[in-house]
């Protein structure tokens, strides 16, 4: 069975450009031009993914994307946009944008992204059917992975999906040293030069919601030259 895909956008050159390139892979594929009625498609049934232009008429793509996550199903969403600025990209993954690409995009790109976003839910959905997963501990840090939820000092915080499985990797091989390729990689599903950034912005975005002093973390550790790591106990006591 072929997965379905939905694409809201408004340009009639980019989606029937998606359109064309996604149904060559095999997908079935739904083309919708504005926020109302692709957030009715995304609503009328469950899609393998939402790919989700950010400014559409009738209602933009980030109020499209925050009503399909308030929905009862998963659906991932990756989102288009002429816009650049950090804001945007921040916004977009707040409202639970599981990834992000700005236009003008590289095809291949975008349907690598695509392709990852369907084996990170194909590997969700094999864990959650798995042997139960056990809660991580890590100080004041509590994450359980069956519920993906996170606690700090027992408060909960809201992690995107993107997040999350940042935060888990880190969790789960605690003092390994990772570069920025390896995290997208792993996390992402794809190493795509040039985009070592999103990993950067997704770190101190973690940083912000998990640690005490984010200028001075104590939990997902920096090193230079190098990468990222998730701090052993050890570690962590003397900070």
């Amino acid at each position: 069975m072929s997965h379905s895909v939905l694409v809201i956008e408004d340009d009639r050159d980019i989606a029937r450009l998606l359109e064309l390139h996604l149904k060559d892979e095999g997908y079935s594929v739904t083309v919708v031009p504005d926020g109302e009625a692709g957030l009715r498609k995304a609503l009328s049934k469950s899609y393998d993914i939402v790919i989700l232009d950010l400014i559409l008429p009738g209602m933009d793509g980030l109020e499209v994307c925050r009503r399909i996550r308030s929905g009862p199903d998963y659906m991932p969403v990756l989102m288009l946009t002429a816009k650049s600025t950090d804001v945007d990209r921040i916004l977009g993954l707040e409202m639970g944008a599981d990834d992000y690409l700005t236009k003008p995009f590289n095809v291949r790109e975008l349907l690598a992204r695509v392709r990852a976003l369907f084996r990170r839910v194909e590997a969700i959905r094999k864990k959650d059917s798995s042997a139960p997963q056990k809660v991580i501990r890590a100080g004041d840090l509590v994450i359980d992975p069956e519920k993906r939820k996170v606690t700090v000092r027992g408060k909960p915080v809201h992690l995107t999906a993107r997040e999350f499985e940042l935060l888990l990797e880190f969790a789960r091989h605690p003092g390994r040293v990772y570069t920025r390729a390896q995290l997208l990689d792993k996390v992402w599903g794809y190493s795509y030069q040039g985009y070592e950034h999103t990993v950067n912005s997704h770190i101190n975005r973690l940083r912000e919601k998990i640690e005490e002093d984010p200028a001075r973390p104590r939990h997902i550790l920096t090193v230079w030259g190098v990468g990222y790591q998730f701090a052993e106990p050890g570690d962590r006591e003397k900070r």
